[in-house]
C-alpha cells in the first residue's frame, strides 16, 4: 500500500514528487469524488484517483527575432530544423530566447492558439537535442498531428554517437521509463514506469564510438538517451547520463539529432517526409573521430504514411 504521493508520481512520472504535492495542497487530487489534501493518504485497492491539471498562468509572451532554419512551411504547418540550445517553449529559467518567441515573430497568428506559452508546440526536443521539430499553425493542424504522436503514426529517427559498440548490428530495446526514484531531474529505467520501445541500427563503428540510427515507437522525456544509457552506452557528451564519460572535442550538449520526421499532412493526408542536415559541430566531431558515413540517406523512410491514409477532422 503506497500513499497519495509516492501513488501519483508513479502514474504520472512527468511531474516531480514537490509538483504531485504542491497539486494535492492546493485540492487539486479527488479520491472516490472527494478532495483530498493530505499527501499521506494512503492507497487502497479500488480506490478512484482524479488528478486535476489546472491551466498554466497566462504569461506574456514576446515575439523575439531569433533566426530560424525553416525547412518546410505552408499555411497549415512549419518544419524546422532546431540549433543546439534553443529551449523550446518557456518555462522557470527560460522565460525568453526560446522557439515559443522566435515562432511568435514569424508568425503572430501562432497567438491564437490557445495555449500562451506552447502555441501551435506539437512536440519538444531537449535543448541541445538538434533536428527536425514540425509546429502547427493552425488548431486543426495542432489537433491531427498531436493524434498522429498518440497514435504512433507519426514517424521520428535520430542520428547519435555513443561510447562503445553494440552488441549486433540493429536492435530493439523496450523498457519503461519514469522519473528517477532519487534524482528527480532525471528518468530512469524502472518497473513502475510507461512503456517505452526504442529501435535501432548500427550505421558505423569506428574506435571506441559508433554512429547510430534510431526510430522511435514511443516518445518519453529523454527516452533514446535513458535506454542507451540503460544499454552501458551513452551518447557522447551527454551531461546528465554520460557525464562520467569523458571527450577530447567540446560539445554543446548530447550527440543527437532529429534526423528525419515522416506524417500525413493534416489538411490533405498526402505523405510528407522532411530530414534535418547535421550541425556544423557533429559533422566536425564525427569527421575528426574518423567516420565516414554521416548521413545514411538509403534507410527507407519509417512509418511514412501513405497518401489519404486518413482524412483530416472537419
Amino acid at each position: 500500500m503506497s500513499r497519495l504521493d509516492q501513488g501519483l508520481v508513479q502514474q504520472w512520472p512527468e511531474f516531480s514528487r514537490s509538483r504531485i504535492q504542491k497539486l494535492i495542497h492546493q485540492g487539486h487530487v479527488h479520491i472516490n469524488q472527494r478532495v483530498q489534501t493530505d499527501k499521506n493518504q494512503p492507497l487502497r485497492p479500488g480506490d478512484w484517483v482524479q488528478l486535476h491539471i489546472p491551466a498554466p498562468e497566462p504569461v506574456d509572451t514576446p515575439a523575439q527575432p531569433i533566426p530560424l532554419e525553416i525547412l518546410y512551411e505552408d499555411g497549415q504547418l512549419l518544419i524546422l530544423n532546431k540549433p543546439a540550445g534553443l529551449v523550446v517553449h518557456p518555462a522557470p529559467g527560460h522565460w525568453d530566447g526560446t522557439l515559443v518567441n522566435a515562432l511568435l515573430a514569424h508568425c503572430p497568428d501562432f497567438l491564437a492558439m490557445g495555449d500562451k506559452q506552447r502555441p501551435g508546440i506539437v512536440h519538444r526536443l531537449d535543448k541541445d537535442t538538434t533536428g527536425v521539430m514540425v509546429v502547427a499553425k493552425t488548431a486543426l493542424a495542432l489537433q491531427h498531428l498531436q493524434q498522429q504522436i498518440q497514435t504512433r503514426r507519426m514517424g521520428r529517427e535520430y542520428l547519435g554517437l555513443i561510447h562503445g559498440r553494440l552488441p549486433q548490428e540493429n536492435g530493439t530495446i523496450s523498457a519503461p521509463i519514469g522519473r528517477h526514484p532519487h534524482q528527480r531531474q532525471k528518468m530512469a529505467v524502472i518497473p513502475s514506469g510507461r512503456p517505452a520501445v526504442t529501435h535501432w541500427r548500427v550505421l558505423e563503428s569506428c574506435g571506441v564510438y559508433s554512429w547510430v540510427h534510431f526510430r522511435l515507437e514511443t516518445g518519453r522525456t529523454h527516452q533514446i538517451r535513458v535506454h542507451l544509457s540503460h544499454l552501458g552506452h551513452p551518447l557522447v557528451g551527454d551531461p546528465v547520463y554520460s557525464s562520467s564519460r569523458t571527450l577530447t572535442q567540446k560539445l554543446p550538449g548530447q550527440a543527437l539529432h532529429a534526423w528525419r520526421l515522416s506524417l500525413a499532412h493534416p489538411a490533405t493526408g498526402e505523405g510528407l517526409t522532411v530530414t534535418a542536415p547535421l550541425p556544423a559541430h557533429l559533422v566536425g566531431l564525427l569527421t575528426y573521430l574518423g567516420f565516414k558515413n554521416h548521413q545514411p540517406m538509403a534507410i527507407p523512410a519509417q512509418n511514412d504514411p501513405p497518401a489519404n491514409r486518413d482524412s483530416p477532422p472537419q
